[in-house]
């Protein structure tokens, strides 16, 4: 099996309106094992909820544990592992206890990240988004291999719209010079779409497919880092705080649905390295648009070269 998918819509009957719930109606996950990073809060807690009301057990790797217990309260089928995707060390560190539990993975679900912070240092001087969106789930899907490659897992990758805003800035990935946040925001999620790309490639000939997608923009805790007087400029807000619905944003359980059908819809069998929105897979991006995706986020060149610069950077490398 090695079949590229092409990024064209299928058809799927969803949408923009889906939720998790329904992209999961008349799934039975019983038996079915799900990694979901961030899946405590905002689209991944409603991710972790669809995916346990339809029968999977879902584990949750968090930075925060006890607030991600507090936050889980009431779901079955729910565990909690302590995981900081900025600390190389920590990765290690719940990989080998997952591994060491002897299970393997059916869906993994990279839904953590940061968005426009302030300029951040992790690591060896790493920039924080690149490194926490990308650099730590590339360490964990690595780390992890040895479950995901026997189940033949589906891995998915959260990325977003904002990946317009830059491509991989091969010469300062690490915005060592002139640090935009939402350009570094940008060049992650693309990041985010290369990794799925070439895992992709690397992975469907033992049955692992990975894919990439934007959510919809929703209203969640990633938000914190942003300044209210910018969300009122950006017209996300209004002076009370009343979320503005113009701009289209999605509910939470909307939001969540792109990423569980990516994980578990049997209308993507033997499909994987694409971009998909609105629980379908994405057109290619024409100029000035804002939906679709950019040709730099799926070129398989670049993406096998941040492949290459993630295992350099990270020390790991199921392939090599």
């Amino acid at each position: 099996m090695n079949t590229t998918t092409p990024q064209h819509k299928i058809g799927s009957g969803f949408g923009a309106e889906s939720t998790a719930a329904d992209v999961l109606a008349g799934l039975d996950l019983r038996g079915r094992l799900a990694i979901v990073t961030g899946g405590y809060s905002g689209l991944g807690l409603e991710t972790t909820r669809a995916l346990t009301e339809a029968g999977a057990q879902v584990v949750v790797p968090a930075r925060r544990a006890e607030a991600a217990r507090e936050a889980l309260t009431g779901l079955d089928r729910v565990e909690v592992d302590e995981l900081d995707l900025g600390d190389l060390d920590s990765v290690r560190g719940f990989a080998e206890r997952f591994l060491a539990s002897g299970r393997t993975v059916d869906f993994m679900i990279d839904s953590a990240g940061i968005m426009a912070c302030p300029e951040t240092r992790v690591g060896p001087g790493w920039e924080a988004q690149f490194a926490t969106n990308h650099l730590g789930h590339f360490a964990l899907v690595n780390r992890l291999w040895p479950a995901i490659e026997p189940g033949g897992a589906r891995i998915v990758s959260v990325s977003s719209r904002a990946h317009h805003f830059s491509g991989m800035r091969w010469e300062d990935v690490q915005w060592t010079h002139g640090y935009d946040k939402w350009e570094a925001y940008g060049q992650a999620k693309t990041a985010n779409v290369l990794f799925a790309v070439h895992l992709d490639r690397l992975g469907r000939d033992a049955g692992v497919r990975a894919f990439a997608l934007h959510p919809g923009g929703i209203m969640t805790p990633l938000q914190r880092h942003i300044p209210r007087e910018e969300m009122i400029e950006r017209g996300w807000i209004d002076e009370q705080g009343t979320v503005l619905n113009p701009q289209g944003f999605k509910t939470p359980e909307q939001g969540a649905a792109t990423q569980t059908w990516a994980a578990t819809s049997p209308q993507l069998a033997d499909m994987g390295g694409v971009y998909l929105e609105d629980c379908d897979i994405a057109e290619p991006a024409v100029e000035g648009a804002t939906t679709g995706v950019k040709a730099w986020a799926v070129d398989p060149e670049q993406a096998a070269r941040l492949w290459d610069l993630s295992a350099e950077l990270t020390g790991v490398n199921a392939f090599a």
